[in-house]
């Protein structure tokens, strides 16, 4: 991925991840704080803590207030609570506290009271006697902000590059701590994305610093790792920092209090980010696995006839994969693989169809956002030609669809301003720069979300964001903008399913909730006696504080498909998790979760709420999704299979289910 293409990616999630504000329960805690019993923990200082009914007590005894440490010590940890206070209240969470040779105490410490993060230094009593601001993590994409990373090493004045041999470990421990420079005028521009449905972005100059509710519950959520610091208070992110420990600061947590105003905590939970958790290999009894590849080349795959067989053939990343048996692979473009936590991928999303009218297949691939022809050299065992057939492409996922009801599929995408676009080729020139139909007013579509399908039962394609939906009129598609309906379908996902979920008649509206967050949900279609269309909301899952469908829960639902599965005449959705959306980072929530592919089959059911349900099984849980996946009878059994690739690796999942008997292999 370029620089100049870095940049702009980096406004647009700041742009969607400030959209939503409220906080979430984003990960499996290892501790929680319940019961009334502080055991497991001991006071420093000048406060009296006491608990009760899961709740945390401390009440500052002089204006320095005190401590309450915990027992266990962490390195890395994700930290959630819930507090209350007064006005004018002093709170905060010290982490990596250590004791000093002096006797006294060292840490990490974020305010709860301006969501800022800073070095604390404690005597043995617990009062402070230093607090030095650390500064702006700059490094975006990355957990770590001094020492290498996707963005090449940050230049942090007064910081230390991170050891690399043992020698230079201890070395570099026998060192004093180096003293923190203050920010350069204009330091931390560009700044760090937020993180999950809720968590917003640092901005120009650094973001406002949150407000606390007094007297009501405030939500905060502390990631230390590595050498960055975030704090999230209410929803709104503090911005980035880096710790001044060289990585090695290691100790317990404690909650603090000051001043004169009682504060309460609930809700305590931390999680050990030291300590990951690779689930055993799984895949449904009603799947069967091929990994095409072990490396990681696109988040997106498609399937065609490539070599004009009559047999259809995977393509992912630079590579198609020849059927049936998809064991022999050839490169239509440079190929190169990346890094799951290093690198973005070029290839997002992928579609074959003869768009120049030879009789071969051609590729379609939105390459880092502009979208490109490759046109098939008729079985030449070569790289492919490219042409730059939509340069204004925005979005991170595209419909391929036919729109305008001419038999051939449309590319519906987000073009410049946040127009809802489609565009077509031109018969005579295919090569050439595709005609572009703008279907929404500026502003009204992002990167994450879209679909294509009649809302109206008037036989003709509308579209819809998560903004709402788009009436295509009677006069033609190619006649914009479109009539707009406004709907609030959620954040930005994947791609949108509209299909009959009830059976009552009327198409119904299915989607990730947010790509970067949490959420699946259906949107029950209704109809009032005037004939006006309306939407009622069901959800299918939240996050972890949410009762989900199954049981099931994960972040990310970037990529989502529809297919009837199971053969019972109605669609299903098939959807899973993005692995390192944005690289290795905690830019998202829960990021390091496994990368799961599940498929929920729609049930209908006159007793459930709006008549359906959605019961998810799980196909895999080391693969996840991409930006775009294909779901298609590969095989012409009559049963569609799942063709993915991401950071695991190009897989396909053979349906099982109603599948019929697998055509022989055809020589070549």
């Amino acid at each position: 991925m370029s620089k100049k293409t870095l940049f702009p990616i980096a406004a647009a999630v700041c742009l969607l991840l400030s959209a939503v504000l409220a906080a979430v329960h984003d990960f499996v805690p290892d501790y929680t704080f319940q019961g009334s019993s502080l055991t497991g923990w001991h006071p420093v200082g000048h406060a009296g803590w006491r608990a009760e009914n899961g709740e945390i007590i401390g009440t500052p005894q002089n204006p320095d207030g005190g401590w309450l440490v915990m027992d266990k010590g962490y390195q890395d940890l994700e930290l959630y609570t819930e507090f209350r206070c007064a006005e004018n209240c002093d709170a905060g969470i010290l982490t990596r506290t250590e004791k000093t040779p002096d006797g006294g105490w060292k840490g990490v410490y974020s305010s709860l009271s301006d969501g800022g993060a800073y070095d604390v230094t404690l005597n043995a009593e617990g009062k402070e006697l230093s607090r030095t601001k650390l500064l702006r993590a700059t490094a975006q994409f990355t957990r770590i902000a001094v020492g290498p990373s996707a963005n090449g090493p940050a230049k942090v004045p007064g910081f230390a590059t991170p050891a690399v041999t043992l020698a230079e470990q201890e070395e570099e421990a026998a060192k004093p701590p180096a003293a923190a420079a203050q920010p350069l005028a204009g330091a931390g521009r560009g700044g760090g994305a937020g993180r999950g449905a809720g968590r917003a972005g640092a901005g120009r100059g650094g973001p406002p610093a949150p407000a606390i509710k007094v007297g009501e519950w405030n939500t905060v959520d502390v990631i230390v790792d590595a050498d960055m610091v975030w704090t999230t208070l209410n929803g709104r992110r503090g911005g980035n920092s880096a710790t001044s420990d060289r990585m090695m600061g290691y100790g317990p947590m404690a909650l603090h209090v000051a001043g004169t105003t009682e504060v309460r905590f609930r809700d305590v939970a931390i999680k050990d980010l030291n300590r990951k958790i690779e689930p055993a290999d799984t895949v449904s009894s009603h799947f069967r696995m091929q990994k095409l590849n072990d490396f990681f080349y696109s988040w997106g795959a498609t399937a065609g006839d490539i070599n004009h067989d009559g047999i259809l053939d995977v393509i992912a990343g630079p590579f198609y994969f020849l059927g049936p048996d998809y064991t022999e692979r050839h490169e239509f473009t440079s190929a190169r693989s990346y890094s799951p936590g290093g690198n973005f991928p070029e290839g997002m999303v992928y579609f074959a169809y003869d768009y120049t009218g030879d009789g071969w297949t051609d590729i379609v691939c939105v390459d880092s956002r502009p979208i490109y022809l490759y046109v098939n050299p008729k079985g030449e065992s070569r790289r492919w030609d490219r042409f730059n057939v939509v340069p204004s492409a925005t979005s991170e996922i595209e419909v391929f669809r036919d729109i305008d009801g001419d038999g051939k599929p449309e590319v519906l995408f987000t073009g410049a301003n946040g127009v809802l676009s489609y565009a077509k080729p031109d018969p005579a020139n295919p090569t050439g720069v595709w005609k572009v139909h703008n279907i929404s007013e500026p502003g009204l579509s992002g990167a994450h979300g879209m679909g294509v399908g009649d809302i109206n039962g008037d036989g003709r394609m509308d579209v819809v964001n998560n903004r709402g939906w788009w009436e295509q009129p009677a006069s033609g598609a190619s006649e914009g903008p479109w009539k707009f309906h406004p709907v609030q379908f959620g954040a930005g996902g994947a791609e949108m399913g509209i299909y009959d979920v009830n059976g009552d008649g009327l198409n119904d509206v299915v989607t990730a909730v947010a790509a970067h967050g949490w959420g699946l949900a259906w949107f029950e279609q209704k109809r009032d006696a005037q004939g006006a269309i309306s939407f009622v909301r069901h959800d299918i899952m939240g996050d972890y504080s949410t009762k989900n469908a199954g049981g099931v829960t994960f972040s990310e639902p970037h990529a989502a498909a529809f297919a009837d599965m199971d053969g019972d005449g109605i669609p299903d959705m098939i959807v899973g998790k993005r692995l390192y959306s944005h690289l290795e980072s905690h830019l998202d929530p829960d990021s390091y979760g496994p990368a799961v592919l599940y498929w929920y089959r729609t049930v209908r059911d006159p007793k459930a709420e709006g008549g359906a349900t959605f019961v998810p099984e799980l196909i895999h849980n080391r693969s996840g999704v991409g930006s775009q996946f294909v779901v298609t009878d590969l095989n012409g059994d009559g049963a569609p299979d799942v063709v993915t690739s991401g950071p695991k690796g190009t897989f396909i999942f053979w349906n099982q289910m109603h599948a019929g008997p697998r055509p022989a292999a055809r020589k070549r």
